[in-house]
């Protein structure tokens, strides 16, 4: 008796309603009508910012200066630094040649005044402030070298994390350049390194999190994230706040982990994963905290404020850009990749001022031309570029006031340390004071 009654029901419901076009469920065809309508507005093209925005307003930073910036800087700020320099060249640190550096975005580890980098076949190179070789060490097999390894580094002043994009990753003393320990990884690496207390962090290939022993190399445990398709060249960043680990992956997905445990806290996707040649071609900016929110945009002309407790967005406006942002007290900085400077109210995601900052490019070559990165200094903001020119940029106006030629190819953001400005070009690191 039961299993006739339960074959009526099911034959009217089949023939009532999930076949019923009229019906309250959903069948194919109008499953396929409501995506159309629900993507048709979400993914329709915002026009990236051309014109520029209340020019008349002076800006004033007041007083807020960083310190010092640092290769571990736990919450990516940058901030605003103590330089005001004559941007005069003191010297050059010279390496072999690294191959596609346009495709990569390099970053000096600082150890005081030293700085340490790498050449196209991994050696790592410590240098003095007076451009003397410590040491240099390679721990790579011929075949290794062939591969041109790019190095990331991290370093807590007494060791030096190194991580690849050929799946190696190991640690130096900082002191001598003597290997600690050395590990393989299952995936190549493609991520921003973080040191806390006694671990790290760091993402590979599969959008994989992995925390790792400072002691041996362990690794303590691991979230992964959704695997994508294609690997990005655009390098992955994470935060650290209160002992919850905040990171990006390449589909725009940001997770919230437990830095003790390793469980997802929340999880918030920026982007629709269905539109996969959207997916392809994202690049993100680095993402900076501060003690409540996360602020990131990228090159789908978004910027994103996110809560850091529930995971939920606070804000979002229409900038362009993949440029790691600059937090000075209520004001986010960036540059757009069409050459815009921005300034946006934390608080509530308002863009109070727009200055182009690219006025000085013939036109007709402008749109050639690419911001890689900049840093807010006490008077002037450095802003560098893909043809090997350094931007100087009046923090009040907005206005660019002069263009120093470094090279004729991609030079990196700006990094500031003890009052020198350097910059990494694809065989050497300027220093500028």
């Amino acid at each position: 008796m039961n299993k006739i009654l339960n074959f009526l029901l099911i034959a009217i419901l089949l023939s009532g309603c999930s076949l019923n076009k009229n019906s309250s469920f959903w069948t194919s065809d109008a499953l396929e009508e409501l995506e159309e309508k629900k993507f048709q507005k979400i993914f329709t093209d915002e026009k990236a910012l051309s014109k520029e925005l209340n020019t008349n307003i002076s800006l004033n930073l007041g007083s807020n200066l960083t310190k010092t910036i640092l290769s571990n800087n736990l919450n990516n700020n940058d901030g605003r630094v103590n330089f005001d320099g004559l941007l005069k060249k003191s010297s050059k640190y010279k390496f072999s040649k690294i191959k596609n550096f346009y495709q990569f975005e390099p970053v000096i580890s600082f150890n005081k005044n030293d700085i340490i980098f790498f050449d196209n076949k991994g050696t790592i190179l410590k240098f003095n402030e007076r451009s003397k070789l410590i040491w240099k060490k390679n721990y790579y097999s011929k075949s290794e070298k062939k591969l041109n390894p790019i190095l990331q580094f991290a370093n807590d002043s007494r060791f030096l994390i190194v991580a690849d994009n050929i799946a190696k990753y190991y640690m130096l003393n900082l002191n001598t350049g003597e290997l600690v320990w050395s590990k393989n990884n299952s995936a190549p690496f493609n991520s921003q390194i973080k040191i806390y207390k006694d671990k790290f962090f760091i993402i590979d290939f599969t959008n994989t999190l992995r925390c790792f022993s400072m002691k041996n190399g362990k690794e303590i445990w691991n979230f992964q994230t959704e695997t994508p398709l294609i690997r990005s060249q655009k390098k992955l960043s994470m935060v650290i706040v209160k002992d919850t680990i905040y990171f990006n992956n390449s589909l725009g997905d940001i997770s919230a982990v437990d830095i003790k445990s390793g469980d997802l806290l929340w999880q918030l996707p920026t982007q629709k994963s269905t539109i996969y040649e959207a997916a392809f071609s994202l690049e993100t900016s680095d993402i900076i905290a501060d003690e409540n929110n996360l602020f990131f945009s990228n090159n789908n002309n978004q910027f994103f404020s996110i809560e850091l407790d529930s995971g939920s967005f606070k804000w979002e406006n229409t900038v362009n850009s993949n440029l790691k942002p600059t937090l000075v007290g209520n004001y986010l900085l960036s540059v757009s990749l069409e050459g815009y400077l921005i300034i946006i109210d934390k608080i509530t995601g308002n863009i109070i001022k727009v200055t182009d900052v690219f006025t000085r490019f013939d036109p007709k070559k402008r749109n050639e031309i690419l911001p890689t990165g900049f840093v807010v200094g006490l008077k002037n903001i450095y802003l560098s570029t893909n043809i090997g020119r350094l931007l100087v940029i009046d923090i009040k106006s907005g206005k660019t006031i002069s263009t120093l030629k470094v090279d004729s190819d991609k030079i990196s953001r700006p990094f500031i340390m003890d009052k020198n400005l350097y910059l990494v070009k694809d065989n050497a690191i300027i220093k500028l004071n």
